[in-house]
């Protein structure tokens, strides 16, 4: 019986010595956490209010963590982003054997209306909005929708076709919220790009889609295209842009807008889908369209030179005893005028113009279609003149 009571005895010590043991080593043992590349420790105790708060401190500061340049412009922009839908006069296409001026004439097209969308940013508090003009193009009505779900008519402000600008407006019973515009000069080829908007009418989901890339490339000229628009100065990105985006901002990691997305190069014709190549108008460009927009309503092309110049033949070349084999040689020379004021007299040869070699007198007008020359325009005229090349500038002015 004295064994058997010494053996229960020497169990209950072991057992109790065990709790004692597993309680401490409960208490005292540490759980890890991962943030920030930081490894902490936090000793969790019976108490499990304080082991709560420990873990939702580090909840917060993993969301902390998250927030990064892009998230924090994302949200600076978003709410200056619309989706813009719109109903556009069109034509039915007639079948190819209608093309017969004597089947047009017992067929005649037909006008009808087809749905459109686009994107496009604020401006300005009181519902100044940009985007292209290929979006709003013979439109007869325009629905614009915000970020929180409102939709507001907008009306054409003005529009310039050839830039592919396009100025709306909305009256909003409130201060709108808009997005600053940055400096297109001053890219840096690699940084962050944004695009933002309304790719395959997602925008009406809720928000403006967002996409992010790199700066590829900058001025890059496309010239005046088949649809007599002209693109020049672009800038190259690798932010996916989709149908639907033309007419959004492109944005920097500040939240400012340095662009405005308008075109892609395609793998398919028709797909419409990014593979890396998206073109946007830079802003530099679109803020002087906006300002002549705003002032005169459009975009006024027209303007003085005050010299004609005739073609440099190969005899001409000869006779002057010259060795140039293209140019246009300047053959008068108004008083008072840019080209007087410019320095430049007649038997001077033009031979280049903004880096565009001239070969003919029909060329300078593609060279000033390409550069979508307008009054206020200083050209970079490079000329020939008693053997020797030098630079001259021309300043274009208003027809008088």
């Amino acid at each position: 019986m004295k064994r058997f009571l010494s053996y229960l005895l020497v169990c209950l010590v072991g057992a109790v010595a065990g709790i004692l043991v597993q309680s401490h080593f409960f208490q005292t043992r540490q759980t890890p956490f991962y943030f920030e590349n930081q490894r902490q420790t936090v000793n969790l105790s019976a108490d499990s209010t304080y082991s709560f708060q420990i873990r939702q401190i580090n909840v917060q500061q993993l969301t902390n963590s998250r927030q990064t340049v892009i998230t924090k412009a994302v949200k600076m922009a978003s709410p200056a982003v619309v989706g813009i839908n719109v109903l556009q006069v069109a034509y039915r296409t007639t079948p190819y054997f209608m093309d017969d001026p004597f089947f047009r004439h017992f067929f005649p097209e037909r006008q009808q209306y087809v749905k459109g969308l686009g994107s496009g940013f604020v401006i300005s508090p009181d519902g100044y909005i940009i985007t292209n003009e290929h979006v709003i193009h013979k439109a007869v009505k325009i629905m614009v929708t915000f970020p929180d779900g409102k939709k507001y008519d907008a009306r054409i402000v003005a529009s310039d076709y050839i830039s592919d600008i396009a100025l709306l407006k909305v009256d909003a019973d409130h201060s709108l919220q808009f997005i600053p515009l940055g400096n297109s000069d001053d890219l840096i080829i690699g940084e962050w790009a944004i695009a933002l908007g309304n790719p395959f009418g997602l925008f009406d989901m809720g928000q403006p889609s967002v996409s992010q890339g790199i700066i590829s490339a900058t001025d890059r000229d496309f010239g005046k295209q088949k649809d007599n628009r002209i693109y020049k100065d672009m800038i190259q990105t690798d932010a996916a842009i989709n149908s639907g985006n033309s007419g959004g901002p492109l944005v920097n990691s500040v939240g400012e807008v340095i662009g405005m997305n308008t075109f892609i190069f395609s793998g398919s014709a028709s797909s419409g889908t990014s593979i890396g190549l998206g073109f946007a108008i830079p802003i530099n460009r679109v803020k002087n369209i906006i300002t002549e927009l705003r002032k005169y309503g459009a975009v006024d092309r027209t303007f003085r030179t005050g010299l004609s110049v005739i073609n440099l033949t190969p005899a001409i070349a000869s006779y002057l005893g010259i060795k140039l084999t293209q140019g246009v040689i300047i053959a008068s020379v108004e008083s008072d005028s840019p080209a007087s004021e410019a320095g430049l007299q007649v038997g001077d040869i033009i031979i280049q113009i903004n880096d565009y070699d001239v070969k003919s007198t029909n060329q300078i007008d593609r060279i000033f279609d390409d550069l979508d020359a307008k009054a206020g325009d200083v050209l970079k005229l490079k000329v020939y003149r008693d053997n020797k090349e030098f630079l001259k500038y021309l300043k274009l002015q208003k027809h008088r």
